[in-house]
């Protein structure tokens, strides 16, 4: 991303001041015979590729009445759980989302048949989120989903280290700063002195996506293997003001 902004170049003796002072926008820098500044404000990013994956997974189950409906979840919850633990998930990976037994309204079952609306009186899901280096997300899902989560598939992206490329953009964003307000400089006859000033803006961190259900495979058909899940590339980004002194 190359974004760069002119916010301000008010040089004294270039220009009128009113009344002999100015403030720059929002900054509370003066502008005077006294005070002669360049501002400037750049965006740059970093691209870096994810190390850290949070794999939300869950399951919804049906039955005639509360107490089958209950049991069967319980199988289940401690199934997928019991699988992750056996697979070598610390417990401390695996983190409860929401959990519910409910009721099912007719509404719901309008496109079933008797039969079907029979067995689906009442429901319970669950769910959680499981956090991982970022190449063993397939690997953390396809066991979910062969336990029985039913209702999984979205994965969360991140860095374990947030600060080093959100740094690395605002040095960026820093440089190229400097690289217009030395050729404002050079446009105004005048050299470019040292940096008075300079503050950065962060991006705000992407909405978490919603889980996405998965069907499960066919009874007796062999196990298929992982999905094949590559990592997403994450971008930091920075927008730096930043005011020179000119000479």
């Amino acid at each position: 991303m190359n974004m760069l902004r002119v916010v301000v170049a008010c040089v004294a003796g270039f220009g009128v001041v009113a009344n002999g002072v100015a403030q720059m926008p929002g900054q509370g820098i003066t502008v005077s015979k006294d005070n002669r500044t360049i501002a400037i404000t750049a965006t740059d990013s970093v691209i870096a590729m994810a190390d850290v994956a949070t794999v939300h997974i869950g399951f919804v189950v049906y039955g005639v009445d509360h107490d089958s409906a209950y049991a069967t979840g319980s199988k289940v919850s401690n199934t997928i759980v019991g699988a992750l633990t056996a697979a070598s998930v610390p417990s401390d990976a695996i983190e409860s989302e929401s959990q519910n037994l409910a009721e099912v309204q007719a509404y719901q079952l309008n496109q079933l048949s008797d039969a079907e609306k029979a067995q689906r009186k009442w429901m319970l899901s669950q769910s959680w989120t499981v956090r991982t280096d970022a190449a063993y997300a397939a690997r953390v899902l396809d066991i979910a989903v062969k336990a029985g989560a039913n209702q999984s598939g979205a994965i969360d992206w991140s860095l374990k280290d947030e600060n080093a490329p959100q740094a690395q953009a605002a040095g960026k964003a820093l440089q190229r700063a400097r690289a217009v307000a030395e050729e404002m400089a050079k446009g105004l006859n005048v050299k470019l002195g040292v940096l008075i000033f300079a503050s950065n803006e962060t991006q705000a961190a992407p909405v978490r996506p919603v889980m996405k259900a998965m069907a499960m495979a066919a009874p007796g058909a062999p196990p298929p293997p992982p999905l094949a899940i590559n990592a997403r590339q994450i971008e930091k980004t920075a927008t730096v003001y930043a005011v020179f002194a000119i000479e």
